[in-house]
């Protein structure tokens, strides 16, 4: 079984769409005595495809259960939970967010790292632009593509510039990583920075291109129950069901590295 840290061990290492549903509904006594109703789950939007994997897994295993997503970029689901949006569980790309949550008391426990994640360059099929690593991202002449700078993605975005003295041109700035992705899978602009598991999401609309500074900005993944979770035995049970060594497998095969 993979190791897993809580948020305040994984901040001393590192130093460092829409809503989905409305609410969840109250839990009710499932037939088999495990939790019901709907579990309403804030995650990072480069979680989209695992987590939506690993939703229709967890509804298989908890048939009294259903699952709602809102996915975006953490800086904006902490926000949102911090002024009230009835949820769950909060699944963050990075501590900081994370821990805007926990400072106004609105999770239950300590926030634990599930999963980590690094940046890579996405270009389009067949590498138009002829980018061949992070130094493209500091011409004028390639299109660019970056996350704003308070979401996670942008944040480490900003720290790979600085490892390698690099100031970069974006052309556009996203609000969250998959939408910088869309802007290259369209074909939208010659690169981008986004995480690893989304390059290879895109499968063959991408190409990746790993350069070292990645390994100075990697992202760690938090994920807690919510003080408020209207459905509080299906966040407690989710929460652990994500920590999980089946979902381990789910996040390996998708690109994700453990903690």
């Amino acid at each position: 079984m993979r190791m897993i840290r809580t948020l305040g061990a994984a901040t001393a290492a590192l130093g460092v769409v829409a809503l989905a549903g409305c609410g969840s509904d109250e839990p009710t006594a499932a037939p088999d005595g495990g939790v019901s109703g709907t579990v309403t789950v804030f995650a990072a939007a480069s979680l989209t495809e695992t987590f939506t994997e690993l939703g229709e897994k967890f509804e298989a295993e908890h048939p009294g259960v259903k699952v709602v997503y809102s996915f975006g970029a953490s800086s904006a689901l902490a926000e949102q939970i911090n002024q009230g949006a009835p949820a769950d569980v909060f699944v963050s790309a990075a501590p900081r967010n994370m821990q805007q949550v926990v400072d106004t008391g609105e999770v239950t426990a300590e926030p634990t790292v599930f999963v980590r994640n690094r940046l890579e360059i996405a270009v389009p099929a067949g590498n138009p632009g002829g980018i061949t690593g992070l130094a493209d991202f500091g011409k004028t002449e390639p299109t660019i593509a970056l996350c704003a700078e308070q979401v996670p993605c942008g944040a480490a975005a900003q720290k790979v510039f600085e490892v390698a003295g690099i100031t970069p041109h974006p052309d556009t700035r996203e609000q969250d990583v998959k939408a910088v992705l869309t802007k290259v899978t369209l074909g939208e602009v010659d690169a981008a920075l986004v995480y690893r598991t989304d390059v290879r999401a895109a499968g063959d609309k991408v190409e990746g291109i790993e350069f070292p500074e990645s390994q100075q900005a990697v992202n760690d993944y938090p994920v807690a129950p919510l003080s408020g979770a209207p459905n509080a035995a299906a966040a407690e049970t989710f929460v652990a069901f994500i920590t999980s060594d089946e979902a381990d497998a789910v996040f390996e095969a998708a690109g994700f590295g453990t903690p």
